[in-house]
């Protein structure tokens, strides 16, 4: 950062740019969206600078860039980006180019959080379609647009055409990488959500217990992957309605997230939120007034008054709030 600021954005080289890149990811993912954001922008002028506005590298940071809007919840910048940098692939690179299926399914991604589903599910039909057309269908990034099109029929309350595309992912990734694989554990959740969505807390919470069980062995107790295992189960306990199983399970990871990740993360503020919530569907609003309300400080500061997850704090707050007069 020091090498940064004190360079010339007019003298960057791609050197600098690649470092203003991984610079800008990790900040982004550490709770300082805005300097993660001014980073990757930099990088993207750069790039175009050095490169011209087609170059692979510039049309690469130009996504990323969209990426980083889309975590910081700026969705009308971040589906406009994505929707140029899908039109510049295709012309440059071709429709059938795995950097075009990638921008296709980020934009499809950004669609999916604006909650437009009725573009998101089409580009990802599309990408689905054709990855298993160039790739093959036991190809990595053809069983990832499969469980990312499953993930969308589920957004859709569709589960009904959402679980078979995610048991078949699941059987597909563990048959391709391994029940180890990272992708395959996520794949395992993701049918858990299903099954969750569904209100098939049988074989829900067993996946969720399995996943944990996994991660704990594969990762290690403290271990990001870990803490989010557990967080889903939790959560499924949660919507069984198990608070007693679930608020130790949130209190576990809401003191992970916050040793592991600091306060300011957006994982440990979830987490926080998730276990407040726990508090206030056991009926605990003197466990769970305060922890909004510090939670709501945080996100104010971290995330800014406009974030969803900021807004999506603030309600609870009020809800609870009024419960309790």
């Amino acid at each position: 950062m020091v090498l940064l600021n004190h360079t010339s954005v007019d003298s960057d080289t791609a050197t600098l740019c690649d470092l203003a890149t991984h610079l800008g990811h990790y900040l982004k993912q550490h709770g300082d969206i805005n300097t993660g954001i001014a980073l990757l922008t930099r990088a993207s002028h750069s790039l175009e600078r050095l490169h011209g506005p087609d170059h692979p590298d510039t049309l690469t940071s130009r996504a990323n860039l969209a990426l980083a809007y889309h975590w910081a919840g700026d969705l009308e910048r971040a589906i406009a980006l994505s929707e140029a940098t899908l039109a510049d692939r295709q012309r440059v690179l071709g429709p059938h180019h795995p950097a075009t299926l990638t921008s296709r399914n980020n934009l499809a991604g950004a669609y999916l959080s604006a909650s437009d589903l009725d573009r998101a599910i089409p580009l990802l039909t599309a990408s689905l379609s054709d990855a298993e057309q160039l790739l093959g269908p036991e190809h990595p990034h053809t069983l990832i647009a499969r469980n990312n099109l499953a993930g969308a029929y589920l957004s859709a309350s569709d589960p009904e055409r959402a679980t078979p595309l995610f048991e078949m992912a699941l059987a597909d990734y563990e048959r391709v990488l391994g029940p180890d694989n990272l992708n395959t554990l996520g794949a395992r959740n993701s049918l858990a959500r299903a099954y969750r969505s569904a209100s098939d807390w049988a074989r829900a919470i067993p996946l969720y217990e399995a996943a944990l069980v996994d991660c704990e062995r594969i990762w290690g107790p403290g271990h990001l992957h870990t803490l989010t295992a557990r967080r889903d189960l939790a959560n499924a306990c949660h919507s069984a309605g198990d608070w007693e199983r679930a608020i130790p399970l949130y209190e576990t990871s809401s003191a992970g997230a916050e040793r592991l990740l600091g306060l300011d993360d957006l994982n440990t503020l979830t987490a926080r939120i998730n276990l407040a919530s726990a508090y206030r569907s056991a009926g605990d609003l003197e466990k769970a007034i305060p922890l909004y309300e510090a939670t709501l400080a945080q996100a104010e500061r971290v995330l800014g008054p406009g974030h969803p997850l900021t807004r999506t704090i603030r309600s609870n707050v009020e809800t609870a709030t009024r419960s309790d007069n």
